[in-house]
C-alpha cells in the first residue's frame, strides 16, 4: 500500500512538471547549448527546469560530461555530446573510437536520450592541416563504432562548422564554400549522405552586424519588421539575415551536388552585454533576437528555400571563464544563479522572466515538500 501511494505521488509530480512547463509544438526543434566554462554554474539537476522553461527539447554539450548525462536520465531532453578537437587524431583508430563510444555514450543509454555525437568544432577554419585531415576519418570511425553497437539508427554523427567556411553568402543563391575548404566539404557531405546525418553550422548575425552597423539594418538581423531584399536570381524575399545565411549554405551544398543534406544551426544567439566596440550587444537586442527566434521555431517557419529550423541557441548560461571580449561571457539566457538575464517571449502572451522561473521552481519545491509530508 505504501509503495502504491509513493508511486501515485511520483506520477502526480511528473504530470505537474509536464503541465507547468511551457512547451513548443511537437514539430518544433529548439535546442540549447549547455556550456560549462564557468566556476559558479548550478548543479545539473537544477538545470532541468530551466531548459523546460524555455520550451527546448534538446541540449548540446561540448564534451560528454558524466554528471550532466547522469542527471538528465529519465528526462525528455535529447542530448548531443561532443568529441573535442584534441581527440580527433586518436578517434581515427577504430578501437579507440569504440572505447570512447562505449564509455561516453552507451553507458548512459537508454535512460539518457543521447541522439547525436559532434566530432570536433569549427575544425576547418582553424586552418590546421593535421586537424582537418583527421576530421572525416574520426567521423567514420565513430560511426562504425555505433554500427557495431547497433546504435547507428538512433544516434547521428556530425561536426559543427563556422560560417567562415563560406566564400560567398550574398545573395543566398550565390552561396559557395571557400575554395580552400571544398575538398574537405566534398568528403564531409558525402559522409552525411551515406549516414543520413545533418550538416551543422554556427551562425551569428550579431557578428555581421557589429562589424558593419552603419551598413546593416538592425531590424533585419533581429527578425523585426523591415524592407528586406529580393534575391535577384531566385526572386525570393528575405526579411532576416539568419534565413539568408541558411539558404546561402543550402546553395553551397547544392552547388557541390549534395542537395538532399539537411542543415541545422548548431549555434546562434545574441549577447546582452559587450565591449564599447561591440555595437548592438544590449539586453533589449538579445531579448528581441532570441524571443523572435524561439517564436519562429514554435511556428514551424521555414526559409524561402524550404529549410526547416533546427536550432540550438547559444547559450544556456553566462559563463564567466570564457576568454575573449565581454560579449563572449554574456550570451546566456540565464545567470549562474538561475535567474533569466532578460525576459524571453516563448509565444504571444507567454514569456519566461525571472519572476516566472522563481514561481516555477518554488512550486516544484512546494510539491516535493507536500509529497514528503504525505509519505511520512
Amino acid at each position: 500500500m505504501e509503495s502504491l501511494r509513493i508511486k501515485s505521488l511520483f506520477s502526480s509530480l511528473v504530470l505537474f512538471v509536464l503541465v507547468s512547463s511551457p512547451t513548443l509544438s511537437s514539430a518544433a526543434s529548439l535546442g540549447i547549448n549547455y556550456g560549462q566554462l564557468g566556476n559558479n554554474l548550478p548543479q545539473p539537476t537544477d538545470v532541468i527546469p530551466l531548459i523546460n522553461s524555455i520550451g527546448a527539447t534538446k541540449a548540446k554539450l561540448y564534451d560528454a560530461n558524466p554528471q550532466i548525462l547522469s542527471a538528465f536520465a529519465n528526462t525528455s531532453i535529447e542530448f548531443m555530446v561532443a568529441i573535442g578537437n584534441n581527440l580527433l587524431s586518436s578517434m581515427g583508430d577504430p578501437q579507440q573510437a569504440l572505447t570512447w563510444v562505449k564509455s561516453n555514450v552507451q553507458t548512459y543509454l537508454p535512460a539518457t536520450k543521447i541522439t547525436g555525437i559532434m566530432v570536433g568544432n569549427e575544425v576547418l577554419t582553424l586552418n590546421n592541416t593535421e586537424l582537418s585531415n583527421n576530421l572525416v576519418p574520426a567521423m567514420k570511425s565513430v560511426y562504425a563504432a555505433l554500427v557495431s553497437l547497433g546504435l547507428d539508427k538512433s544516434i547521428n554523427v556530425t561536426t559543427a562548422h563556422s560560417l567562415n567556411i563560406m566564400g560567398s553568402t550574398y545573395p543566398p543563391s550565390a552561396g559557395a564554400f571557400e575554395q580552400d575548404y571544398k575538398v574537405y566539404m566534398q568528403a564531409i557531405l558525402s559522409f552525411h549522405v551515406q549516414t543520413g546525418s545533418p550538416f551543422y553550422i554556427n551562425m551569428y548575425p550579431f557578428f555581421a552586424y557589429t562589424s558593419s552597423p552603419s551598413e546593416i539594418d538592425l531590424n533585419y538581423v533581429l527578425f523585426e519588421p523591415n524592407n528586406g531584399f529580393v534575391d535577384p536570381t531566385t526572386k525570393l524575399s528575405y526579411d532576416n539575415m539568419l534565413f539568408a545565411q541558411i539558404d546561402a549554405v543550402y546553395s553551397a551544398i547544392t552547388l557541390l551536388g549534395y542537395k538532399g543534406v539537411s542543415i541545422c544551426e548548431s549555434e546562434t544567439g545574441w549577447p546582452s552585454k559587450g565591449d564599447a566596440d561591440e555595437v548592438g550587444a544590449t539586453l533589449d537586442n538579445a531579448a528581441k533576437y532570441n524571443s523572435n527566434l524561439i517564436k519562429m521555431v514554435a511556428e514551424n517557419k521555414v526559409t524561402p528555400l524550404g529549410s526547416n529550423l533546427d536550432i540550438y541557441i547559444f547559450a544556456l548560461f553566462n559563463e564567466n571563464m570564457k576568454p575573449g571580449p565581454t560579449s563572449e561571457r554574456n550570451f546566456g539566457l540565464f545567470q549562474p544563479d538561475k535567474i533569466p538575464v532578460y525576459s524571453v517571449r516563448l509565444t504571444d502572451g507567454v514569456s519566461v522572466s525571472s519572476s516566472a522561473v522563481k514561481r516555477y521552481n518554488s512550486l516544484i519545491v512546494l510539491f516535493f515538500c507536500i509529497a514528503s509530508i504525505a509519505i511520512l
